[in-house]
């Protein structure tokens, strides 16, 4: 206080050795002081009722085949730690997911991963291998591997070439994508999956999204020449850590594709 007198120029207080009272330029000044502390106690609360919000709620993208199966169990797991957390979900594509991360509208992304993504910290956590996906009395079923050259003339089912998964078999099979028999183009894993099981054609999936398919009467196969593989892992923003929750999900989801991933067999 003596410093800011000194500052002002002039006495606020009045000082005795039985009391401390106001000067007339204290006095003055009381009323504007008792509102900047107002307004600070004020800015203080609703800075911390903003980050009280933001600890209650989590966003996050991840591919739709992966939202699919491994997401419900790991968000039931997750809930037990944060009963009142409120969770958004991007289930889109590769790219999509990408651009939300570094807009900042999800704090990471479970998606393919990209090379030359420098405005984005990557952390690998699967590879897998591509698989045919054919009805379990096909002829393929009986059989270790299946040859891509086999394939032409065999009616196909590809997703929509938006999709990471169309693009690495695209660019894995160059010229040869052409020469593929495909009837059918689909937006999404599962209308492939069904048509797979009503006898339409036979179609092409990573391994992870395999759980999708885990009906009695289709059987996945491993593809040769080429092999083809795809990296899952998680995206965030550079220079950006996590909260608190958002490393205990991250953690979770990176467990159950771990254990998945050992679980589900070469050939089923």
């Amino acid at each position: 206080m003596r410093k800011f007198e000194e500052q002002l120029q002039g006495r606020l207080l009045t000082r005795t050795t039985r009391r401390v009272t106001l000067t007339p330029e204290g006095l003055a000044l009381l009323p504007k002081a008792r509102q900047l502390l107002d307004e600070a106690r004020d800015l203080f609360a609703e800075l911390g009722s903003q980050a009280n919000a933001r600890q209650e709620s989590l966003a996050i993208g991840c591919l739709p085949t992966v939202a699919v199966h491994f997401l419900p169990g790991v968000m039931a797991e997750f809930r037990k730690a944060y009963p009142s957390m409120a969770i958004r979900i991007y289930d889109n594509s590769a790219r999509e997911i990408a651009e939300r991360v570094q807009r900042g509208e999800a704090e990471f992304g479970i998606t393919i991963l990209e090379t030359g993504r420098w405005d984005l910290e990557i952390k690998p956590l699967v590879k897998e291998p591509f698989m045919l996906i054919c009805q379990a009395n096909h002829s393929f079923a009986r059989r270790r591997w299946v040859n891509w050259s086999e394939l032409e003339g065999v009616p196909l089912i590809r997703v929509s070439a938006q999709t990471g998964n169309r693009l690495i078999i695209d660019d894995a099979l160059g010229a040869r994508s052409e020469a593929m028999t495909w009837v059918y183009e689909v937006q999404h894993v599962a209308s492939a999956v069904s048509l797979v099981a009503a006898g339409a054609g036979l179609t092409v999936l990573p391994r992870v999204a395999l759980a999708l398919a885990g009906e009695p009467a289709l059987s996945a196969i491993p593809l040769r020449n080429p092999s083809i593989t795809r990296m899952l892992g998680a995206v965030t923003r550079r220079g950006v850590p996590l909260s608190a929750p958002a490393e205990d999900l991250l953690r979770l989801i990176e467990g159950r594709l771990a254990k998945v991933n050992r679980r589900i067999p070469e050939h089923s």
